[in-house]
């Protein structure tokens, strides 16, 4: 059995695996230019480079403030409502049997597919955007807080009706304590899918946003600051994921 790799180590096979791409990237830049020269636009140091000047301005910072704070809307509204249907689900076989085809055939459905309706029932601005990054988070939420739920020891609950515990107090006192690192599994699939539909859901008649940033990029021919829009959407989507697995090490720890 191979010995766990220390923290040095991995942190050096991290740099060279990003050293690599790096590489990757600039040669496949390199081998596009004689054809198409605006190709040079696109390289890792051309990049870099328009992403430190865009820090130093103040629209980015409203971009990222904007786009952080859809993720959050759309996060918490898909916690609001797939915690609570999740313990349903996960509570009793009838409910399931009636509503898990149901969730499975939605959850299949791509969340971009609702862009049209959207927009048509809620109009412009950030209420289709938010409607859009719920709908995409809830399924995992929901499905990983019914497993959580369906995995729970029996005793519990039984000790919980024999201190004659009412439904409320079951479920906020021992259903949800003992479901909790499911539910931040949950959550962490969703960032990860949240932070996919965020940038296309944001070219939904929005004026501002890491999505909307790509297009008016695009539009300018400023393609050096469009790959610095796409660096900058990897490099908050890994913090995310950061925080998100972080709060789940810190949870089981402490438990």
């Amino acid at each position: 059995m191979a010995k766990p790799l220390t923290r040095p180590a991995r942190a050096a096979l991290a740099l060279a695996g990003f050293g690599a791409a790096l590489a990757l990237w600039q040669l496949g830049v390199t081998s596009l230019e004689q054809e198409t020269p605006i190709a040079a636009s696109f390289a890792p140091l051309e990049a870099f480079r328009a992403l430190f000047q865009l820090l130093q301005g103040d629209y980015i910072w409203r971009d990222i403030g904007l786009s952080l704070r859809r993720v959050a809307y759309g996060l918490a509204a898909a916690v609001a409502i797939g915690v609570p249907l999740g313990v349903l689900v996960g509570s009793s076989r009838r409910v399931a049997a009636a509503l898990m085809p149901l969730f499975q055939l939605l959850r299949m459905v791509s969340p971009l597919s609702w862009m049209p309706l959207a927009v048509m029932t809620l109009g412009v601005g950030d209420a289709p955007v938010y409607f859009l990054l719920a709908f995409a988070a809830v399924w995992p939420i929901l499905l990983n807080t019914a497993t959580g739920v369906a995995r729970l020891d029996p005793n519990w609950l039984l000790l919980a009706r024999s201190l004659s515990a009412t439904p409320t107090e079951t479920v906020l006192r021992v259903v949800l304590p003992g479901i909790t690192a499911d539910i931040l599994t949950g959550v962490r699939l969703a960032i990860g899918i949240i932070w996919i539909v965020l940038v296309p859901a944001e070219m939904l008649g929005v004026s501002a946003g890491l999505g909307y940033f790509i297009l008016d990029a695009r539009d300018r021919l400023a393609y050096n600051e469009l790959m610095a829009a796409i660096v900058l959407i990897g490099l908050l989507g890994f913090a995310l994921d950061w925080l998100a697995r972080w709060a789940h090490a810190r949870w089981l720890h402490t438990r």
